[in-house]
């Protein structure tokens, strides 16, 4: 019987972080299910001394 308890629980709180994910998606915190993964080959490059420059001298 506790066995079962506690598959049940389990169950319960990976239901209720999926329906986390899947709120905190719809506001554009995380990509959950709905939007899949970003496709890295398409995301902009930036080599690293660019980054680390100082463009704002004065």
């Amino acid at each position: 019987m506790e066995i079962i308890v506690a598959l049940v629980f389990v169950a319960a709180v990976l239901f209720g972080a999926d329906r986390l994910m899947l709120l905190l998606e719809s506001h554009g915190h995380v990509r959950w299910r709905r939007k899949g993964r970003r496709r890295l080959s398409e995301e902009p490059t930036a080599r690293l001394d660019s980054m680390l420059s100082d463009h704002s001298r004065r």
